[in-house]
């Protein structure tokens, strides 16, 4: 509506310029269904400026009714402490009148109390949210795109792709719960069939700080140079094809830690296991035509912390892997002598590796001959060897 009460002249507006015929009258078919669902002229504005207008059905559909204040008072915590795990969860803290949070928001209020009344210290908390934040930007991220690119159809106009969207996002969206749900249950279970809590920490009332691990780091080699070369879809189809293939590869008993563009993290208590995951995901990658892969493998104490995995011994297998050759595996000499009759070994020399005192002695791992009987993974499924 205009000034006056009228209809608002969205040609004066600016907001049909360079546009003509169906995509004209399909902007402003558009643009007069968000004005009349409460749209400012502001936000039109500021949406076609950005070149997101036909997104801004969708953030209308999941936007917030509620302020921060208003949340906290419903929950029954703090606003100063409902701001600091909105934050952690990776979100610009809203001005204090802004309607910024739905009824999901204010359950999940309730349910961040209740954690809190049971004893969890909030630091715990807020380090739980940052790790829920990483998380599920990325999984955002993975969903719309997969998204857009299932439903996006040749000749779309503004409205069509607005109105699609707008609507998925209100049917599809809700459906996604249970499956989070579901698989938070299945990682906590697994979880805990693979802690143990040792006499020790029932009396400290504190679990360990390090474990001994075998820490197996794949990267794609010459990945930065590839992205001067292809374009980002093809990239991205190599980075996707290492992330599947990873977990392909993984096992109760080598675990995939995280993947980040051209690389892998897996963590196992196992040498022998993870040497054969490690040849079995290279040989994958020579098999698919995909840029060469290599792997370098280390042992030693390690601490676990939000997920991920620090220490010397993490260092030390990046390191290895720095050194490994495309297409190999590469292993320090506490990994080769735990499993010394599982794999064919040889010497790869004496290297000196960054942040490593002196020198280190490798050894490349190659798969033993065809005809004997492969590795069977403690815990998982038998797995034939890689071959060179």
């Amino acid at each position: 509506m205009s000034a006056d009460g009228g209809p608002l002249d969205l040609a004066a507006s600016g907001l049909l310029d360079g546009l003509d015929g169906p995509d004209r009258e399909a902007r402003e078919d558009l643009l007069r269904g968000l004005l009349e669902r409460g749209a400012t002229l502001d936000e039109l504005k500021a949406a076609v400026a950005e070149d997101r207008l036909v997104l801004l059905p969708v953030e209308r559909v999941l936007g917030g009714r509620l302020t921060a204040a208003e949340v906290a008072d419903r929950a029954g915590v703090p606003v100063q402490q409902l701001r600091r795990v909105w934050r952690a969860l990776g979100f610009a803290a809203p001005d204090h009148d802004e309607a910024a949070f739905t009824e999901d928001d204010v359950a999940a209020a309730q349910s961040l109390k209740a954690f809190l009344d049971a004893g969890l210290p909030e630091d715990s908390l807020l380090e739980i949210a940052r790790v829920l934040g990483e998380g599920t930007a990325r999984l955002s991220a993975t969903i719309t795109g997969a998204f857009a690119n299932a439903f996006l159809q040749p000749g779309d106009t503004e409205r069509d792709v607005a109105l699609r969207f707008a609507a998925m996002a209100k049917e599809l969206l809700p459906l996604m719960s249970p499956v989070l749900g579901a698989a938070l249950a299945g990682h906590v279970r697994e979880a805990a069939r693979r802690g143990i809590i040792s006499r020790t920490e029932r009396e400290r009332g504190q679990v360990a700080t390090a474990e001994d691990v075998v820490i197996c780091f794949a990267d794609l080699v010459g990945f930065t140079s590839l992205g001067g070369e292809v374009g980002a879809q093809e990239l991205g189809m190599v980075a996707r094809r290492l992330s599947e293939l990873a977990t392909e590869v993984s096992s109760p008993t080598v675990r995939l830690i995280k993947t980040i563009g051209d690389a892998a993290m897996f963590i196992s208590t196992d040498p022998g296991t993870t040497v054969s995951a490690a040849l079995e995901l290279v040989e994958a990658f020579s098999k698919a035509d995909l840029p060469a892969l290599r792997a370098g493998i280390a042992s030693g104490p390690a601490w676990s912390r939000a997920g991920d995995w620090f220490g010397q011994s993490v260092n030390l297998a990046s390191r290895v892997t720095g050194a490994a050759r495309p297409g190999s595996v590469l292993c320090t000499h506490e990994v080769r002598d735990a499993a010394p009759d599982e794999f064919l070994w040889s010497s790869a020399g004496r290297f000196r590796l960054k942040g490593v005192d002196g020198t280190v002695s490798l050894y490349r791992a190659r798969p033993l001959e065809e005809g004997r009987e492969p590795r069977r993974r403690r815990g998982g499924r038998s797995r034939r060897q890689a071959s060179s």
